[in-house]
């Protein structure tokens, strides 16, 4: 809780939520610590232990989330573990900005091939972000969470999608205070990657203050999660 409170977000996005009695203490422990929110949304997909939520001082004023997103692996049925979470928030007097929150498959090994489970889960969420697009391309879309690999990685080349084309979602390539970039560690294999993005279409991405940007740093990050906090500031409305 030391790590919200520092950073006090009026959106604050969790990608790997327990279950949701998890999610309830947790609400409350946010409640006693001053914090504000007032609406929330929680993604009750396959993965009975790991779950995608967000908290808002806003209202979520449409709730697009997808619990149960089917596909098809080497002819097996599967589904993305953890769904994707998909709202849109109201900021006043009358400011919208669309959220997909994700945790996209791990790098713990599986029988089906763990980095073939995160292209097929990539995949879809792509076509997902293209269809929000072509629906409404006056849409301030951000897309975060952890997405468990590398930028240069095909699984996070295809959720960018092509540069210089209206369907584009930018890195926002942020960094701490030190200049470092790394948001997760591994303990196991001693290494350091940065594995959570929040990426910003065309239109929001004029409207980001990459200058209040960053990766959260600080002495008792590691006590509660192996991932450091990213933080992206908004300033609605501003044009290009």
């Amino acid at each position: 809780m030391h790590v919200v409170k520092d950073i006090h977000p009026d959106i604050l996005g969790v990608s790997e939520m327990g279950p949701r009695d998890a999610f309830e203490d947790f609400k409350t422990r946010v409640a006693q610590a001053g914090l504000g929110y007032s609406d929330f949304e929680y993604v009750d997909g396959p993965d009975p232990c790991r779950h995608v939520a967000l908290l808002s001082r806003y209202p979520i004023i449409s709730r697009q989330s997808m619990p149960d997103v089917p596909y098809d692996l080497n002819g097996v049925r599967e589904k993305v573990k953890r769904g994707f979470l998909d709202v849109t928030v109201r900021i006043p007097p009358g400011y919208r900005l669309r959220l997909v929150g994700v945790h996209l498959k791990s790098k713990l090994t599986a029988p089906e091939g763990e980095e073939l489970i995160r292209r097929n889960e990539a995949h879809i969420l792509r076509a997902h972000i293209e269809k929000i697009l072509a629906e409404d391309p006056s849409v301030n879309l951000l897309l975060y969470g952890d997405f468990n690999d590398t930028k240069n990685e095909p699984a996070i080349q295809e959720i960018m999608g092509v540069r210089h084309t209206p369907g584009y979602m930018a890195d926002l390539w942020l960094k701490d205070g030190a200049g470092e970039r790394w948001t997760e560690y591994w303990k196991a294999a001693d290494i350091y990657s940065r594995i959570d993005y929040i990426f910003a279409n065309a239109r929001l991405f004029h409207q980001i203050d990459l200058a209040k940007c960053g990766v959260y740093r600080s002495e008792y990050w590691a006590e509660a999660s192996d991932h450091r906090p990213v933080v992206a500031t908004i300033l609605p409305g501003r044009e290009p």
